[in-house]
């Protein structure tokens, strides 16, 4: 092991970037809550500046993949379709089968100059999380249920007020609904089973109502359906705990651009459209998993500097302070200083892990297979 790969396993670098992004997350949080008065007064303003704040979060996370482990993002799409990246409000379907899928979608949204405008239809447990649902309610991100009685005006007045949105946004959907599981798959099999649908191997059956509902609320704003499979090289199911350690992933990103005219607007022969989506998804991991890749060209979009660049600045700020405190109160030799430090850090350790839970497959906190969310649209 080099010596860099060494100190990339220390705990304690590990939680000094951990706390570089929880403050600086706190303060664009606070910086966001700020920005909330100018929302009468020029309300497009607001975004743009809310565009930037989270852009200077998430890109850490992205700055860990890229930079950090040096995970490898390949494309597999046309040239045609990444000339249009950045250029159109689009919703982007992608299967929900990794623990890290939403950052390896942030990062092809950093290379393509969308990520603070990136949104998504969201659980609603998410709303309470620290940093994470705060920065998604600054940005007007539709928190849901995932029960479309008590989600119905919620999802349509958070989508229409998106119509006017001033940057090019991706607007990413799980439709399975939950991330991949076998249980989960095994459930969501039988009700495919009994509702006469093509059973699928790598995917949980898609929940229509929230894409038909999407397409038509944001119809005549996105121009296209980006569909997104995933996978990773040597059938590595990689985790952010591994990220943060350093670990190094390939990422194949398979992308198909569906002009909104091309799919039905109809919401019964639209659902029938995202079902047969899904079978060819499924037939694309097939392919995957016996050739180790997926069909046509590839492309590789090179790292930007930003997120390095923005990390640092960061660092900069909030280390400096933080190493001369912990300097100071170790010199003082009062137990009651050393004791009082060491207890943040516990708590700063503990804080840190829990963030990361809410990106583990095990802990996801879905209800997916309980009796009330066995029936599905």
């Amino acid at each position: 092991m080099g010596l860099v790969a060494y100190l990339k396993t220390q705990f304690i670098l590990q939680l000094l970037i951990s706390f570089v992004f929880v403050v600086s997350g706190l303060i664009i949080n606070f910086l966001q809550l700020c920005s909330c008065v100018l929302w009468p007064f020029n309300k497009q303003l607001y975004r743009r500046i809310n565009c930037r704040l989270s852009y200077s979060l998430w890109s850490q996370l992205v700055m860990l993949l890229e930079w950090w482990s040096g995970t490898e993002c390949t494309l597999y799409t046309d040239q045609a379709t990444v000339d249009k990246f950045g250029k159109e409000h689009v919703i982007i379907i992608l299967n929900h089968n990794y623990e890290i899928d939403f950052l390896c979608g942030w990062t092809i949204c950093e290379r393509y100059g969308v990520l603070g405008s990136s949104k998504v239809l969201a659980k609603h447990e998410l709303l309470k999380v620290p940093l994470i649902g705060w920065t998604w309610y600054f940005l007007e991100i539709v928190f849901c249920r995932r029960k479309w009685e008590l989600d119905r005006e919620t999802v349509f007045r958070g989508l229409e007020r998106l119509k006017d949105y001033p940057e090019c946004m991706w607007f990413l959907m799980y439709c399975e609904g939950t991330r991949f599981t076998e249980k989960k798959h095994e459930i969501s099999m039988q009700v495919a089973e009994s509702k006469g649908l093509p059973k699928l191997k790598y995917h949980l059956l898609p929940r229509t109502k929230g894409f038909t509902t999407t397409l038509q609320c944001l119809k005549g704003t996105v121009t296209a359906v980006y569909d997104v499979t995933l996978n990773f090289k040597d059938e590595k199911n990689p985790t952010l705990l591994g990220i943060i350690s350093g670990q190094k992933y390939m990422a194949d990103i398979r992308v198909r651009r569906f002009p909104v005219e091309e799919i039905p607007q109809e919401e019964s022969e639209c659902a029938t459209w995202l079902h047969k989506l899904y079978q060819e998804k499924d037939a694309l991991q097939e392919q995957y998993k016996k050739e180790g890749c997926f069909p046509g060209a590839t492309i590789t979009p090179p790292r930007r500097p930003w997120t390095l660049l923005n990390f640092l600045f960061w660092a900069t700020l909030l280390l400096s302070p933080l190493v001369k405190f912990a300097w100071g109160v170790f010199v003082s030799g009062s137990p009651l200083l050393i004791i009082g430090f060491i207890l943040f850090l516990v708590i700063a350790t503990v804080a840190v892990r829990r963030l990361i839970g809410v990106t583990e497959v095990n802990k996801t906190g879905s209800s997916y297979g309980d009796q009330k969310s066995k029936k599905q649209d």
